[in-house]
């Protein structure tokens, strides 16, 4: 049996284009949704979202089985050099050993350039078919 696993999620650039123009804002969400569907992976939010909407209200934004799949969101803002690892590290530490996790986020200079658990999307797109294949592949690992 797999471990169990966690998808650190990020909103602009991954959810929707970072500029969502006439598409909208979580134009890509449903393109998740049934990865979710069959996963039992936890979701927990570390777009910069959290610090201005309530985990109820994030929740409400997204399709069911996306939204069925939040957990919790990262702490505080960390402050310096890859901030976006920092605050999804601070977070994993509280998680059970043996918890694996991954990262979707177009933000990559926020993680180390050898991040292997980071699925980089382009912030001009959100989440393409690549990102899917390789998220969907990891979930089912």
């Amino acid at each position: 049996m797999s471990s169990p696993k966690v998808v650190y999620l990020d909103f602009d650039g991954v959810l929707h284009p970072a500029s969502p123009g006439a598409d909208g804002l979580f134009s890509r969400a449903h393109l998740l949704d049934p990865l979710f569907e069959k996963s039992n992976a936890a979701i927990v939010i570390s777009s910069s979202w959290r610090f201005t909407h309530s985990l109820t209200a994030l929740q409400a934004k997204l399709p069911s089985n996306l939204a069925k799949s939040i957990v919790d969101v990262t702490g505080a803002p960390f402050v310096d050099k890859y901030a976006r690892y920092q605050e999804i590290m601070l977070h994993a530490k509280k998680l059970d050993p043996g918890v694996q996790w991954c990262a979707l986020d177009d933000s990559y200079w926020e993680f180390p350039s050898n991040c292997k658990e980071l699925i980089r999307t382009n912030p001009n797109t959100g989440i393409s078919d690549k990102e899917l294949s390789l998220l969907s592949s990891w979930l089912l690992s």
